[in-house]
């Protein structure tokens, strides 16, 4: 035997990993919150909510692709080494975020200049 590294899903007796099928009713209950929250897009987009309107913008951006990620692009059935770098990218994505954040509230009044 030239392999000795041994396959989890092989230990248990199954040839190889199965395909988890996802109902179809998870589908469109997941697209029925995508279009709710494109429709909480649209509304909070009318209203004016002084300095918030970027933090609600983020918020539901963030849970409109976190919905996707899990799904969509199912990481939710996936493996542990795959939830690490999906973490690992929203942890990077925040990090990016809040420096750039950072940055642009301790500007001063006046910074931007046209011209």
């Amino acid at each position: 035997m030239l392999n000795n590294v041994t396959d989890p899903a092989v230990e248990d007796g199954a040839t190889e990993r199965e395909p988890h099928l996802v109902p179809l009713r998870v589908y469109f209950s997941v697209f029925a919150a995508l279009m709710v929250l494109t429709a909480l897009t649209v509304f909070a987009a009318t209203k004016d909510l002084g300095a918030f309107n970027t933090v609600v913008a983020l918020a539901i951006a963030c849970m409109k692709a976190v919905l996707v990620v899990l799904y969509f692009m199912h990481v939710r059935y996936s493996t542990k080494l795959t939830w690490a770098v999906v973490a690992g990218g929203f942890f990077w994505l925040l990090l990016l975020l809040l420096m750039t954040l950072s940055d642009y509230i301790t500007r001063g009044p006046g910074w931007l200049h046209f011209g």
